[in-house]
């Protein structure tokens, strides 16, 4: 692995725009625009590298499907937060029936210099985003700048592969994309608009809408979408938290479909997926893999060993650790401490996961996005940010095979 620079492209943001880019700029506190899409430096990584961590990947998802089993067998969503025992019930059912449920990706973030090996840092298999920039526009960067050569990215055709192995378990009508309104840079709305895609090209019916427009019918107790037509399976870049927890949440699991249930709404990804978002999971993980090299030490109870031995900071002992709440996205709420620093226990739920502060690339810090298609590794999006945390603010940078 090995960061180098280069000059962008002339004319590159029109270019990226053109591939469905349409956030190519951050806006900063300062008020400045300064590149999302950054392409005055690349990553290279050799072939053997490269499948060493597809490797890797392929074995954190089998074991957070192993933790997954394990929660739901051993009842412990409380630990996830999940308290509402109605809830639990249907995420349990959906684990249990999930041959029958479409599921789709995911996407583990992970630490990883070239090194040593990487360190799973969290998985989120509900609503990954940075999809669309993985998966065509640094493709298109690379035929550009590295003709003839390759990259870890399978992502456009196992998308459209796993919705044509998948195309069976949709109930009949079309498949609904949602978004929501509220993002206000359009991140959302291109990620499912390239979901979209893959699956017309599977050879899937498909309508788009938000999930603002998305109405309910009272006689008929269902949903409907704005020409009032019944929306029988819908992927929703929405978390699921939000969609059991807000006002219409009732009727989301009244008439949740766990498998061909009549008048049901398939959602897309399934209820199950709330297992493998939650960071209680890396504990759990932890709890069952002790000591596995691609995990970090993490815990629900506190920072245990992680935390100095004194009361205070400096008083020795503790590798650091960084508290993350259970639910959260772009390093929202997350505080890190560093080595030394006393246990320090959060009001909220949180897990406390020994510090691995990421890679320093040339005053970049890296973290590494591989995805996740139905099992199999399927790609890797890689994100840079100035901070400890990779944020609101983080790059996202290509990357080749050499």
């Amino acid at each position: 692995m090995e960061r180098r620079t280069t000059q962008p492209r002339p004319g590159w943001q029109q270019t990226v725009e053109g591939q469905g880019l349409v956030y190519p700029l951050t806006r900063y506190p300062d008020g400045s625009l300064r590149p999302y899409w950054d392409e005055s430096a690349y990553y290279v990584f050799s072939l053997p590298e490269v499948e060493a961590l597809e490797d890797v990947v392929e074995e954190l998802h089998t074991m957070c499907l192993a933790a997954a089993a394990h929660i739901v067998e051993q009842d412990r969503f409380a630990d996830l937060g999940i308290t509402d025992r109605r809830l639990s019930g249907l995420v349990a059912q959906s684990w249990h029936r999930r041959d029958e449920l479409p599921s789709l990706y995911g996407r583990f973030d992970l630490h990883y210099d070239g090194t040593g090996p990487a360190k799973m840092l969290e998985y989120n298999a509900d609503t990954p985003t940075s999809l669309v920039e993985a998966a065509s526009v640094q493709w298109f960067w690379m035929e550009d700048r590295f003709p003839g050569a390759d990259q870890w990215n399978s992502l456009h055709e196992r998308l459209v592969a796993a919705w044509k192995r998948q195309a069976g378990l949709l109930p009949p009508g079309p498949l609904h994309f949602a978004h929501s309104d509220g993002d206000e840079l359009g991140e959302d709305l291109m990620t499912v608009a390239y979901l979209r895609e893959t699956a017309e090209q599977a050879g899937i019916d498909t309508e788009a809408l938000s999930v603002e427009q998305i109405g309910w019918d009272r006689l008929a107790g269902r949903f409907v979408d704005e020409r009032l037509r019944f929306i029988r399976s819908c992927f929703k870049l929405y978390p699921w938290e939000w969609l059991a927890s807000d006002r219409f949440g009732p009727h989301v699991l009244d008439t949740l479909d766990n498998g061909g249930g009549t008048g049901t709404t398939c959602w897309i990804e399934p209820a199950w997926k709330m297992l493998l978002s939650n960071k209680a999971l890396l504990a759990i993980l932890w709890e069952l893999f002790p000591g596995h090299p691609n995990l970090l030490p993490s815990y629900l109870d506190g920072p245990r060993e992680l935390a100095a031995t004194g009361t205070g900071a400096g008083d020795g002992g503790g590798l650091g650790y960084v508290a993350k709440p259970l639910l959260g996205r772009e390093g929202a709420g997350v505080t890190i401490h560093e080595p030394g620093s006393p246990a320090v226990l959060r009001d909220e739920p949180c897990c406390y996961q020994e510090l691995a502060p990421l890679p320093d690339f040339d005053g970049n810090r890296v973290v590494l996005g591989a995805w996740v298609v139905e099992d199999e590794a399927a790609g890797l999006g890689i994100r840079e940010s100035a901070g400890p945390v990779t944020d609101e603010y983080a790059r996202f940078l290509p990357h080749v095979i050499l």
